[in-house]
Order: C-alpha cells, then structure tokens, then sequence
C-alpha cells in the first residue's frame, strides 16, 4: 500500500498508511486495554510503564515481537536494513526506520544507530529479539545509560552467564541442577 515518509537525520521513518477505521480500532483497543505492561530489573523495584517498543531484530523473530506488542496495545518501531524493505515485520510496526549501512555490523549490530533511532521515535524500551544483541552486554548497559528499558536480561546477568564457570555458579546458586 501507500507509505508516509519523513525523513530524520539518522534515517528515513515509514509510517504505513491506515484507513479511518483501522486507526478508530486502534484507538479502542488502546483505550480498553486492561494490562499495565511493565518491565525493568525486579530487583530494583523498576517498574515503569512502556508504551512504545523499537525492535531491533529482523524476519520472523520481529514478526513475532511486533505481533505480540500490537496484541498489548503498543506502539512499536521496526528497524531494517535495505535488503529487508520489503519484509512482512516492517508491515506489522507502528512505525519502521531504515537503518544506514550496508552489511550486519553497521546496520543490525550498530548500537549507537539504534539508540538514536529509538531516541528520535520516542521508543522507550528495545527488545533485542534473539541473537544479534540480545545477549550483549554493553548495549544492555547502553540502554540503562540512556534510561531505554532493555526488554531481556541485565548487563551483569549477560555478563554472568556469558563465561561457562560463572553460568554453572550462578546455576548452582539457584539450586538448578548442573
């Protein structure tokens, strides 16, 4: 269908265009849900309310994430590299941004880029999806710093269970069998 374009100086914002009726069906799906969607670290009593979700995956693991927020009544943001505009996840986001770059480091891996580019739609928490920078650490702590709630584990939990002696500690802690 038709797309709206604007333009921001880290990347192009596509907007899918929606008729009266969708955007009247949204409006009461948002009004009417009852979930308070929350994430944070439990153990830091952080329980801030999200209302708008930048995925920062791609293919089936996004489609999935996006279906999922829109089930929530979230607003959502696809992230895509050129070879994927055309994909089925850009079509289920609220809004997506075409990253710059032209190979999986400077487009999906580009922490900085993402940041900017939740930044700029006002996406207030990331989910990482699987893979890519689901279980990196720094971008976890990126996002802490950038007051982004990071929808996955904490820096420190990557960190812990990132090196095999610590898993099994951390493991056995908990009382799951090793």
């Amino acid at each position: 269908g038709p797309i709206l374009t604007r333009h921001y100086a880290i990347g192009r914002l596509i907007l899918p265009a929606r008729c009266e009726a969708q955007v009247k069906a949204k409006k009461a799906c948002l009004l009417s849900s009852k979930s308070v969607q929350r994430t944070g670290n439990q153990n830091e009593g952080d329980a801030d309310m999200v209302s708008k979700v930048l995925v920062a995956n791609r293919g089936e693991i996004a489609c999935r994430i996006l279906r999922a927020c829109n089930e929530a009544g979230l607003a959502s943001v696809a992230i895509y590299a050129e070879n994927d505009a055309s994909s089925m996840f850009i079509e289920l986001a609220g809004e997506a941004v075409q990253l710059t770059g032209d190979t999986i480091g400077t487009t999906y891996l580009d922490q900085q880029q993402i940041i900017g580019i939740a930044k700029a739609t006002g996406a207030d928490a990331i989910h990482p999806g699987y893979g890519f920078l689901s279980e990196n650490a720094r971008f976890s702590k990126i996002c802490e710093e950038h007051k982004i709630k990071f929808i996955g584990a904490s820096a420190e939990m990557i960190d812990r269970m990132g090196d095999k002696a610590s898993a099994i500690s951390t493991m056995k802690e908990a009382g799951v069998p090793t």
